[in-house]
């Protein structure tokens, strides 16, 4: 099975080869530094100089074998080179262009391996006293973000240049857990205190709690194996962030989160509405909605929405904690935090 590139690779490469063009340095083919995955040529599809300080390039998103729907996708970078006002100021400016999403606050879909990626590439290529101004455009972004889940995830209008490796690889399942756990085991010798999320709007959650990305390790559907793992590797404290509708699974003691595996969500949530005594009413309306966004609507409106999920955070806490003892015999500290889809806390 062929590897490929993430996004955020074709997204510098176009912008590269538009501050090549600008100095007559045409090229089908760029070089460039994929940070821990080293060296790699992305070709070019199209580069056209507008005026003396602007040019616009293309590449094609190639991900490999890997069932990913931006295959074949366009990817524009439009470049303006303009005068630096001082020392200080960024010598880079990524904006989002038509096809890129935006957060729920309103910034650029722009994660951090596209920043460092532009970092590397582009600043070199820049007199100290010019700066450049980077919008990336995706033709097909907004049309094939509907069919993903980046609105799910706070990521809206388009798609995210997002990734946590340039490379992208074609795993099975298997060896998905084995890379996850591989990273985890990284990064438990650099701290005893981790985060692990699920999703995108996890990571953002974490981040601006402050987490390192030394400290970030992605769990997916895994949770149970990575407590299991990080106990084992002498992990101390352990932070749970990530969407309610994912980690309230565990409350219910589910910590494969595969909702092929087993989906009790509806359940937990009446359950812990019994729990905190809410009415009759409210606890069977709860049974008759489709999905947990939907009942935290409803617990919204209600304004008895904290109550439930103190509770639930409580049991999730307990029985992360628990389930970790009873596979290693080792007492971890154990946090949740909960968010909606649009990465806002549940409870703040």
């Amino acid at each position: 099975m062929k590897s490929g590139y993430t996004l955020p690779v074709f997204a510098i490469a176009a912008a590269k080869a538009a501050i090549l063009a600008l100095s007559n340095q045409n090229s089908s083919l760029v070089k460039m530094d994929l940070l821990e995955a080293g060296i790699g040529e992305i070709a070019i599809a199209q580069s056209a100089v507008i005026d003396q300080n602007t040019a616009l390039a293309i590449a094609i998103s190639d991900p490999g074998d890997n069932l990913d729907l931006t295959a074949g996708t366009p990817v524009w970078a439009w470049v303006s080179l303009e005068e630096r006002p001082n020392e200080d100021s960024s010598q880079l400016i990524l904006e989002a262009g038509e096809g890129l999403g935006r957060t729920a606050q309103g910034e650029p879909a722009i994660y951090q391996l596209a920043k460092n990626l532009a970092e590397v590439n582009l600043i070199p290529l820049l007199s100290r006293n010019i700066s450049a101004r980077v919008r990336f455009i995706l033709p097909e972004g907004k049309a094939i973000a509907k069919r993903t889940s980046n609105a799910a995830f706070g990521i809206f209008e388009g798609l995210s240049l997002l990734g946590t490796s340039a490379i992208s690889k074609p795993l099975s399942v298997e060896e998905k857990l084995d890379e996850f756990r591989e990273d985890l085991q990284k990064k438990a010798a650099i701290s005893s205190e981790l985060a692990f999320y699920i999703g995108a709007n996890g990571y953002q959650v974490a981040q601006n709690l402050e987490f390192e990305t030394s400290q970030l390790v992605q769990t997916a559907n895994w949770v149970g194996a990575m407590l299991v793992e990080a106990a084992l590797l002498g992990v101390t404290s352990i932070t749970l962030v990530g969407y309610h509708g994912k980690l309230l699974k565990l409350a219910g003691g589910i910590f494969n989160t595969s909702s092929h595996l087993a989906d009790a969500r509806i359940d937990i949530l009446v359950r812990a509405a019994v729990h905190v005594n809410l009415s009759l009413d409210i606890i069977q309306r709860i049974e008759k909605l489709p999905t947990a966004e939907a009942i935290h609507q409803l617990l919204v409106e209600q304004d008895c929405d904290r109550p439930v999920f103190e509770y639930l955070t409580q049991q999730i806490t307990q029985r992360a904690a628990a389930y970790i003892h009873k596979y290693t015999d080792r007492q971890v500290k154990v946090r949740t935090i909960l968010c909606d889809r649009l990465g806002k806390l549940v409870l703040s």
